[in-house]
């Protein structure tokens, strides 16, 4: 029921992304010029840097993910043993890769500042924080998440199927979070 009820939740996120898209595409076909003169201050090749670490945050949580559907909480050899990481070491990895992601969002909304982009400067720069500050927001709230399912690993001493489900639905949001991400890079960074 834990994982019906995530996939219905996300479905209403799917929506709230897609009202967000919607007002990106309508302001982009009213004010082509606007759009034109403040994309060209995008930082292209960074935001393709930190896309792809987000994304690679996907393939650290579904290894966790794996690890945790088959009860291994943790490692059972050194840590330099990566082969026998458990959902532990995977989590806090793609902790460490999502807050770099959100490291490099706030080091460029910095840079766009600097450019004279702000929320309030004009229509490009209101649904460019919207759209990206709003996934900044999921990403953070699926940050919290994982220090949670983290830190039910150093309470339970036996990992079950029941504690698993924590794991496999907060990858459920976390690969959903990379989704919208790469709708979005493709959407600001690519579709200029």
């Amino acid at each position: 029921m834990v994982a019906v009820g995530t996939i219905v939740w996300l479905s209403s996120e799917l929506m709230f992304f897609a009202g967000l898209f919607a007002v990106y595409f309508q302001l982009r076909s009213v004010r082509t010029d606007l759009w034109a003169q403040q994309t060209e201050k995008l930082n292209v090749t960074f935001a393709a840097i930190n896309a792809t670490v987000l994304v690679i945050s996907s393939v650290w949580c579904q290894l966790g993910v794996w690890k945790a559907e088959k009860g291994q909480k943790a490692r059972t050899g050194s840590l330099l043993d990566i082969k026998n990481w458990g959902m532990r070491e995977w989590y806090v990895v793609t902790y460490l890769f999502g807050s770099f992601f959100i490291a490099g969002q706030v080091f460029e909304y910095a840079e766009m500042v600097h450019d004279g982009v702000t929320l309030s400067s004009d229509a490009y720069g209101s649904v460019f924080y919207m759209a990206t500050g709003f996934h900044g927001l999921h990403v953070t709230g699926g940050l919290i998440a994982f220090l949670l399912i983290i830190a039910r690993t150093f309470t339970t001493r036996r990992y079950t199927h029941a504690n698993a489900t924590g794991a496999v639905v907060t990858s459920y949001y976390w690969h959903f979070v990379d989704v919208v991400w790469i709708a979005l890079f493709a959407t600001i960074y690519i579709l200029k």
